[in-house]
């Protein structure tokens, strides 16, 4: 009798745990929320209109693709995945952010590097208008010289006045 009991007891666990698992098994995965869907598409540009994020496009073309991406993530692709999806399809000017690769790495360098030329040169711009410059001597008083033509005819002319 005894045994009878445990083994029963042992039974009903593991259809417990059995139905437990069932239930956890979930076949419909749950839909991405637009948020989601529209995290990855800010990051993306529609590949036919001109600069305009896809997260915000109007387009036809524009809801297909944001409903690709909703599709891809309930399938379980990752961010990086989808876009590199979208790469293959329609190429690097589909990315909000260039690839650091070529000569795109330059839109990452060129920036920096103008700021800081342009800060040194306000510095030294700005050290340089401090600076105090040095105020030279007044000229000692010489007395004009006589053998001046131009100045003895003027003498003269005022003194006919």
């Amino acid at each position: 009798m005894k045994r009878l009991f445990l083994s029963l007891t042992i039974a009903f666990i593991l259809a417990l745990l059995g139905a437990g698992l069932a239930l956890a098994q979930n076949p419909n995965p749950p839909v991405p929320s637009d948020d989601q869907v529209n995290a990855i598409a800010k990051q993306l540009y529609c590949p036919v209109c001109e600069n305009i994020p896809l997260d915000v496009c109007g387009t036809q073309a524009c809801a297909q693709w944001r409903e690709l991406i909703r599709e891809k993530l309930a399938a379980g692709w990752s961010e990086a995945q989808i876009k590199q999806y979208f790469v293959d399809q329609y190429g690097d000017r589909v990315l909000g952010a260039p690839p650091a690769r070529g000569l795109n790495w330059l839109v990452y360098i060129v920036p920096p590097l103008a700021i800081l030329a342009g800060v040194y040169i306000l510095y030294r711009a700005m050290r340089s208008w401090r600076q105090v410059a040095p105020q030279p001597a007044a000229p000692a008083e010489t007395p004009p010289p006589q053998n001046n033509e131009y100045i003895q005819r003027l003498e003269e002319e005022l003194r006919k006045r």
